[in-house]
């Protein structure tokens, strides 16, 4: 059985994360934020780059912008394996949300390369550039262009300065060039963070996740009309914040009312013009929809857009709704799930199950290949959020169950 290079891969991976944390790797001062295509993702890119090539792989920047590491296997034309994660981050993020399951990647192939060891297939470490949709409208541009699933009208986005991604720094011409090709890839393989509370609350390092729960997301906005604040009576006003104040309202009591592992949640929102002494003409805000449960998701997502329109309708607002993603339920590949749970017990830590409410690339690989979520125990549940933490030793159960993993997938693959 495989170890850990020396030093403490699991402890490296996590003091990694956190080097990233901060400038040049953070677009912030103060904070975390890594957009994607800023300055401080190909900061980021570059050092990243170096500890893949310290690993013993080739490196290079696929049509996407994702950061791509390659270690060749005994049969290089054997469909690869691939370990991946997101780079980019939220704002205010914490340290390890994305960056942690590429660290443990590039841990895997160095542990592999300092015993000599090649896998019956090729290793690929992916660093992903757009998880989040932090600065672009659509989450998942760069996994999808790698799955094959992005389509060239969804490339026509600006982020929030106007800066559309045709002028970020990808030649957009070549973009869906970074989509895998049918039979080249065995599986993908993801540990990310929990982002939740349950293995916390049972004690437990790690987790097999069973499956990534379908999400909605939608762009809304209310147009009302502007008018002076000290001299539009209450009774002629169009205020688009006071109807977008009951809709988002009403968006937490339907969800709230399903008594179920349904959630909706409205993340951000924009009034204009912004001024104190100014009706609100115009709102925009984010609506995003997730349950387990693929028909209880799209019911209450029925329920929610009536009860936006009928509310803007009563106020006397327009309305406009726009389907940003729809993301089905993603269940992981039964096979891969039990060679994780045998490779968790080997490295001693009991089996465990668990859904993932949160979306990660995995769910959009799923397109092209099966695959398989290794979750790691996060302080309190916390993420999004400065205060996430990972204790190294978790990080270090994650990167030896990760090992066993590889090489049980490599003992399969020989049997076949």
């Amino acid at each position: 059985m495989l170890n850990p290079s020396t030093g403490g891969g699991g402890a490296r991976a996590v003091g990694r994360c956190i080097l990233l944390g901060r400038a040049p790797y953070s677009d912030l001062e103060d904070a975390l934020y890594r957009g994607y295509l800023t300055p401080a993702y190909w900061a980021s890119q570059t050092r990243v780059r170096e500890w893949m090539e310290e690993a013993g792989m080739t490196v290079h920047v696929d049509p996407a912008a994702n950061l791509v590491g390659r270690y060749e296997g005994s049969d290089p034309e054997a469909p690869c394996l691939i370990i991946g994660s997101h780079l980019d981050s939220v704002r205010d993020a914490g340290c390890f949300d994305g960056p942690l399951g590429i660290m443990l990647g590039v841990e895997v192939v160095a542990a592999l390369s300092a015993a000599g060891r090649r896998m019956p297939f090729p290793i690929e470490v992916y660093a992903f550039g757009d998880e989040e949709g932090s600065r672009f409208p659509a989450a998942m541009l760069t996994s999808r262009a790698v799955a094959g699933t992005l389509q060239p009208a969804q490339l026509d986005v600006a982020d929030a300065e106007g800066v559309r991604l045709l002028d970020a720094g990808v030649e957009l011409s070549a973009y869906l060039d970074a989509a895998k090709r049918p039979g080249t890839v065995l599986a993908y393989l993801e540990a990310h963070i929990e982002q939740g509370p349950v293995l916390e609350a049972n004690d437990i390092a790690i987790g097999t996740v069973t499956g990534i729960a379908a999400q909605l997301r939608y762009a809304v906005k209310v147009r009302g009309t502007a008018g002076h604040a000290g001299t539009t009576a209450m009774g002629l006003r169009k205020d688009a914040l006071a109807g977008a104040a009951a809709m988002i309202l009403a968006v937490e009591q339907t969800a709230s009312a399903a008594a179920s592992a349904l959630v909706a949640t409205v993340g951000r929102i924009e009034a204009r013009p912004g001024a104190p002494n100014v009706i609100c003409g115009e709102v925009s805000f984010s609506l995003d929809i997730r349950s387990g449960d693929q028909d209880r998701r799209d019911e209450a997502a029925r329920l929610i857009l009536g009860q936006l329109s009928d509310l803007a309708a009563g106020r006397n607002l327009e309305i406009e709704i726009e389907l940003v993603h729809d993301l089905p339920a993603s269940p992981c590949d039964p096979h891969l799930m039990r060679l994780m749970d045998e490779a968790s017990a080997a490295a001693g830590c009991a089996p465990f199950r668990l859904v993932s409410g949160a979306g990660h690339d995995a769910m959009v690989m799923a397109a092209i290949c099966p695959t398989v979520m290794l979750f790691i125990r996060c302080r309190g549940g916390v993420s999004h959020n400065p205060a996430e933490h990972v204790d190294p030793a978790d990080a270090e159960a994650a990167l030896v169950a990760m090992l066993g993993f590889v090489e049980r997938l490599g003992a399969n693959h020989d049997r076949a």
